[in-house]
């Protein structure tokens, strides 16, 4: 085959790569009409549960626990002998910003250059991101979407994982300011060491840093006295966050990054939290002074040093909660495994950390970490009607998602690899091989 040939046909698989990735299922519509579930054990995420319960929501609002108030035309929907949780969220994932490693088209995760303040994440979302159906299969329904790469790389958002847009899937577009802090031990937000972090020392981009922040607040003082100073939409978007009404997220793992990062940003009276937060547990009582949560990025991970205990991450959830450290356990900070965070926090459940306290760090703590806890977290009234019906706990590997609502839509459990698992299991039916009793 010629050069040129082959140069065409890898432009043609090239631009077809993304096709490959698209999701086919069709987006569910708005909840039409009120739903109750009745005879489901309720777990409300406060801590109460109800046994036979029912629950009932209309307009993709939560109407009520119990069934009085629910309209005498609602949808009834069995839940007996099956359980209703709040659905879980994932505070710090890509998901959406990034389908295929190697292809760039695909990576919507990053901007050029080091400051990007203006930018926030949920406009980059792809609605028809393959990971989007696997991820809510196994009951995580809303994410945190971070932006990366770079010192100030731009504003988190948080989108429901439902939607035909990214404007349909947004519940929160700017949830604060993602800084990435640099570390003379680098090591990125999935736990990856690096070595060189560039061509600028350490201490050079802590500067960087630290500028950038003083001529935000110089035009903020500059806008407030006179109105005809020019317009600078990067120091604009970064108001909210120096007026601390909305949170920086500190990119930081070891304990020094920490430390030093949270001394900086109460410095300049802004609300930290730890993104990240490897070595969390070794300065707790500092975090617990400054009250600083911290979003812990998974726990399947290796130890951080050679001479750390092999369940040391296991272990970091339970150490955080003993000492009165506020925390939620998201996934690794990725795009594609977003699905397994109840069993990053089942993990944590088996190394000491208490049942109740694990489902807190998937659902409210989360929510409430991210300041979206007037909406999403417990099966509250008024809140959205964001929940999963199970036929177990779902940190355990053997629980199904029965059916899940968004916002009161109820959507398509299947996906790609459910619709696979159909395929085989047909194969062998009709080979006379597959049990009877099987699904």
């Amino acid at each position: 085959m010629s050069a040129v040939r082959i140069g065409i046909l890898n432009v043609a698989l090239l631009a077809a790569a993304p096709c490959f990735a698209q999701d086919l299922t069709i987006k569910a519509p708005p909840q039409r009409g009120p739903v109750v579930i009745h005879g489901a054990t309720i777990h409300v995420g406060n801590g109460r549960t109800i046994e036979n319960g029912s629950i009932w929501f209309a307009d993709g609002r939560i109407g009520g626990l119990g069934a009085d108030g629910a309209p005498a035309t609602a949808e009834r929907v069995d839940g007996v002998g099956l359980h209703v949780w709040p659905g879980m969220i994932s505070a710090a994932t890509r998901v959406g910003l990034n389908e295929i490693e190697s292809i760039s088209a695909t990576q919507d995760f990053r901007e050029i250059g080091d400051f990007s303040p203006e930018v926030f994440a949920a406009v980059a979302v792809n609605p028809d991101a393959t990971t989007i159906p696997v991820t809510r299969t196994n009951g995580v329904l809303t994410v945190g979407v971070f932006p990366s790469g770079g010192l100030v790389p731009g504003r988190p958002s948080l989108v429901q994982l439902a939607g035909w847009t990214t404007e349909d899937m947004a519940v929160r577009n700017e949830l604060g300011l993602s800084v990435q802090w640099p570390t003379a031990r680098f090591r990125s937000w999935r736990g990856r060491r690096g070595g060189d972090e560039g061509s600028n020392s350490t201490d050079e981009r802590r500067h960087a840093i630290d500028a950038f922040f003083d001529d935000a607040s110089a035009y903020q003082r500059a806008r407030s006295a006179d109105s005809n100073v020019p317009l600078d939409i990067r120091f604009a978007a970064m108001q909210p966050v120096l007026d601390a009404q909305l949170p920086v997220f500190l990119g930081a793992n070891d304990s020094e990054s920490i430390q030093d990062a949270v001394t900086w940003a109460v410095g300049r009276g802004l609300r930290p939290v730890i993104v990240g937060g490897h070595d969390a547990d070794l300065c707790t009582d500092f975090l617990r002074e400054h009250d600083v949560p911290v979003v812990v990025l998974g726990t399947h991970r290796l130890p951080g040093r050679r001479d750390d205990p092999h369940d040391r991450p296991f272990r970091l959830p339970a150490v955080l909660h003993e000492a009165g450290v506020r925390f939620c356990i998201s996934g690794e900070f990725g795009y594609e495994n977003e699905r397994n965070l109840p069993y990053h926090a089942a993990k944590a459940v088996a190394y000491g950390l208490p049942l109740e306290a694990a489902e807190h760090a998937v659902t409210s703590g989360a929510a409430e970490i991210l300041g979206v806890g007037d909406e999403l977290g417990t099966l509250d009234a008024g809140k959205r009607a964001t929940l999963i019906l199970t036929d177990g706990h779902p940190l355990e590997v053997t629980t199904h998602v029965r059916a899940a609502w968004v916002s009161g839509r109820r959507i398509d459990l299947t996906n790609k690899q459910t619709r696979l698992a159909r395929k085989y299991e047909e194969k062998y039916r009709q080979l006379g091989l597959w049990p009877e009793g099987g699904r």
